[in-house]
């Protein structure tokens, strides 16, 4: 099982480092503007920043299990190039809206669509197997 699922699980370590990188740029911008938890209003900068992250948190569990259903019943190749189109996304839609709301659209509405694929796949797959 580990080597057959080795991509998934790079691509899922991936996405857990980016999702502590995300959270330790939350811990600095608080730092810069003496922000304390629990607390989650302040400067506009940290207000983006914080919500980009928590974003990024809230849609997180739907990434990995989506990953992981669509790799395993689908394709592993497809479901790991989708992952890190993912993770590419979070980037783009995580420092975008740290720099102006509006700028978050593009990497939102692609990582939407990665895991819209995923869940696709995901489900295909599933169904497959049933009627195999």
């Amino acid at each position: 099982m580990a080597e057959s699922a080795v991509l998934l699980a790079a691509v899922s370590l991936l996405s857990a480092f980016q999702q502590g990188y995300f959270a330790f740029r939350v811990g600095r911008i608080r730092k810069k503007y003496n922000i304390a938890p629990p607390a989650v209003t302040g400067s506009p900068e940290f207000e983006r920043i914080f919500r980009a992250q928590q974003n990024c948190v809230e849609f997180y569990s739907v990434f990995i299990v989506t990953l992981w259903v669509a790799g395993l019943y689908f394709n592993k190749v497809y479901a790991a190039c989708l992952g890190l189109v993912y993770i590419y996304a979070r980037h783009k839609y995580f420092w975008g809206y740290a720099e102006a709301a509006e700028k978050r659209v593009v990497g939102f509405l692609l990582s939407l669509g990665a895991l819209t694929v995923l869940q696709v796949l995901g489900a295909f797959g599933i169904v497959s197997t049933f009627l195999a």
